[in-house]
């Protein structure tokens, strides 16, 4: 991997992480002021409705397959495969991620239900 696919691995693994996934704050310096994400239930999310009565589930997460794709200077692209370690589901993710002056940024997330074999 390059610098940037580095920093960027670093940064998915770190918004799957059960600490930051159940705390508002460490979850809103990952996210984009503009973030959303279409979820694997169906659901679309934005930023606003990560609260403190509402996060996501501390769930263990392995990352497999991860791949980014540059859109421009400052955004990126990333595909990859999740085996959530709690529910023994799998899924495909993506994500976009943008650059901005506080560093990078989660600006769209999305996650698919994978079709067990």
């Amino acid at each position: 991997m390059n610098g940037l696919e580095k920093e960027i691995y670093a940064l998915e693994l770190r918004h799957l992480q059960p600490d930051v996934r159940v705390s508002q704050q460490k979850l809103y310096e990952v996210l984009d002021e503009a973030f959303y994400e279409f979820g694997s239930s169906g659901r679309v999310w934005v930023r606003s409705d990560y609260k403190e009565d509402h996060l996501l589930s501390p769930d263990v997460m392995d990352i497999s397959d991860f791949t980014i794709h540059e859109l421009g200077p400052e955004a990126v692209l990333t595909t990859y495969q999740i085996c959530n370690k709690t529910s023994g589901k799998k899924s495909f993710r993506s994500s976009v991620w943008k650059k901005r002056p506080e560093g990078w940024k989660l600006f769209f997330h999305q996650g698919t239900a994978a079709v067990s074999e």
